[in-house]
């Protein structure tokens, strides 16, 4: 909205108004009064403003000037309304500028809903506009510090949990041996080992926090080289054939025969193909087919898919699938051996690489497709289409 004066500054406005006429109009009064003696007493200088005055006309009809003092006064009377013009000026831009500072003071003091509803002109306009922007901006980092909070809040909550279970059971099992509260030879081997099985499940998740808090730091690094793709999907999937056909799964490479190189840290992009190839193989319930394939879809980009033909992942699970812990499952259970980092972990390595990953599932095939720059120094935008965490 537009800016208004306040009855009050208005008053005061033509108040100053008044003082500044009265003022000017003494001064004129005074300079003129001053002038006008001095041309009295001294002959000489009345004689040339005559002579002046003769010598001067204006228009068709030669008019002439009845005196000096009508020069005088009309020159006073411009050079009083230029004063007036800058006076009143003046104090409207204080004005503005103290209703500027009280609302100033009013988002200050916790109304950070708030910003400033008035326009004004000029200059004082890209001030009103920097202030809003100001607040936004404030509002939107305190908004991500929370946002930080929480998620430390949760990430404590989450671990905590994750821990707790199987640390009761290793306690649990080792106290029955600790008090011998064991009928025979086997029944402490059982209860060994499922300790040892905890341990294990442990051990996983805090490996799996590790790599997560390291990829998720500001100032994570890559140790970026020369990569072949290509060589690189072979391997991979030559490492998991084996444990697919224990699966009655079946592993399919699809590349070409040129190398397709490209910018990457290889250690830890084995790690993400190897939790998603993991994941096909722990939840791609029903599935028969894991295919791997890469192209080059353009001069400085190349895109990896990892795909099964297993159960499909709901729709409505894809937008959170890469938070960390999450599960669509959608229990805390560790009976399919996930600790639930793993798609954050392959998120955080993928951006660290300045590209982007998404997945689509339906009931024929669910897919994970990544996009990586061909050059590490350039950075690739996920289309808006594209549904991602």
């Amino acid at each position: 909205m537009k800016f208004q004066l306040t009855g009050r500054e208005k008053s005061e406005l033509f108040g100053e108004a008044i003082v500044t006429i009265i003022v000017m109009l003494l001064l004129n009064m005074s300079i003129f009064l001053i002038i006008d003696q001095l041309i009295d007493t001294n002959p000489g200088i009345e004689n040339g403003i005559f002579q002046i005055k003769m010598s001067l006309s204006f228009g068709p009809q030669h008019i002439q000037f009845w005196s000096w003092g009508w020069a005088f006064n009309l020159l006073m009377l411009i050079g009083d309304a230029f004063v007036l013009y800058w006076r009143l000026i003046r104090r409207y831009r204080q004005m503005q500028l103290r209703h500027v500072i009280v609302e100033l003071h009013y988002i200050a003091s916790g109304h950070f809903d708030h910003r400033i509803p008035f326009t004004l002109s000029g200059q004082m306009q890209r001030v009103v506009e920097s202030v809003n922007a100001l607040v936004d901006s404030t509002i939107t980092s305190l908004e991500e510090e929370r946002a930080i909070e929480r998620s430390k809040d949760e990430l404590v909550t989450n671990v905590s949990h994750d821990i707790r279970t199987p640390l009761t059971s290793i306690i649990g099992y080792l106290g029955l041996i600790e008090d011998q509260q064991y009928q025979s030879k086997e029944d402490l081997l059982k209860y060994t080992h499922t300790a040892f099985l905890k341990s294990k499940q442990m051990k996983s998740l805090v490996d799996d926090l590790f790599e997560y808090t390291k990829v998720r730091q500001t100032d994570a690094k890559l140790e970026t080289v020369q990569i072949d793709l290509n060589a690189m999907l072979e391997q991979l999937g030559a490492s998991f054939e084996l444990e697919a056909s224990k699966k009655g799964m079946k592993i399919t490479v699809n590349v070409g025969a040129a190398p397709l190189m490209f910018d990457a840290d290889p250690e830890k992009l084995a790690r993400v193909f190897n939790n998603l190839v993991s994941n096909a193989l722990k939840y791609g319930h029903g599935g028969k087919n894991i295919h791997l394939s890469a192209k080059k879809v353009s001069n400085r980009e190349v895109e990896v898919v990892v795909a099964n033909d297993g159960e499909p992942i709901p729709q409505s699970d894809l937008r959170q699938i890469f938070e960390r812990f999450y599960r669509v499952e959608g229990s805390r259970s560790k009976e399919t051996g996930g600790t639930g980092l793993g798609l954050a972990i392959a998120l955080g390595i993928v951006e660290l690489h300045h590209g982007y990953i998404y997945a689509s599932s339906d009931e024929q095939i669910t897919k994970f497709i990544m996009h990586f720059p061909i050059k590490h120094s350039d950075t690739l935008k996920a289309p808006e289409n594209v549904v991602q965490a």
